[in-house]
């Protein structure tokens, strides 16, 4: 299937069984923690009101400690003995009501080293038709499910570059707001493996100075 009838398929098995055999056919890459602490999101795929395939989209709270009010996906550090999917599958239930089984994971995209200390996996999901979001106002102020479609307009990837680093820093414009890295990273690698079936590396994108902390 090409990049344009991908971003036009309606949501179904058609669509998991063709994202879940892209991710299989991925050789990704594993980080080392080293002093890092280990952290895993949820690329939820789910459909709108309209059928299309969308990823579910979340803004932090605003009186979270760190990163308040940033664009994020479902997602938090691992706890002890947790599998980056099970926090995975843990955060995205907590922060948005969507609770699903080990099953529903496609497969994981590269881990992507943050500024801020951490490692972090991205956890596929497959979140089915109608899924209900319910998001937790303690921990997210906004959910928003975004077509799969918007991601290859010809604007995105968004890239520049900042005096405090040689890495080009990553952002993806969207309807909702210019979302950046690290989440604009993981998004894009998102498009690339699962949207176009092109093995893209994405952990040499920057993130903006204000997500350092």
């Amino acid at each position: 299937m090409d990049l344009d009838a991908l971003g036009a398929h309606r949501f179904g098995d058609a669509l998991r069984g063709l994202a879940a055999a892209r991710l299989a056919g991925f050789a990704r890459t594993a980080e080392p923690l080293g002093a890092r602490r280990a952290a895993a999101v949820a690329l939820t795929l789910v459909d709108d009101a309209q059928g299309r395939p969308c990823f579910v989209l979340t803004r932090r709270a605003a009186k979270l400690s760190r990163h308040a009010g940033q664009w994020a996906l479902p997602g938090g550090r691992v706890d002890p003995g947790e599998s980056v999917v099970d926090a995975a599958l843990r955060e995205l239930s907590e922060e948005v009501g969507l609770a699903l089984a080990p099953g529903a994971v496609l497969g994981l995209l590269d881990d992507y080293p943050t500024r801020s200390g951490y490692v972090i996996t991205p956890v596929v999901v497959w979140g089915g038709a109608g899924a209900e979001l319910v998001p937790d106002p303690r921990e997210v102020a906004e959910a928003h499910r975004i077509p799969l479609a918007a991601l290859l307009h010809p604007a995105v990837p968004r890239l520049r570059h900042i005096p405090e680093s040689d890495r080009p820093v990553i952002s993806i414009p969207l309807d909702v707001a210019d979302v950046h890295a690290p989440t604009a990273a993981i998004v894009y690698q998102l498009r690339e493996v699962v949207v176009r079936g092109v093995a893209t590396r994405v952990a040499h994108y920057e993130q903006p100075v204000f997500a350092w902390r």
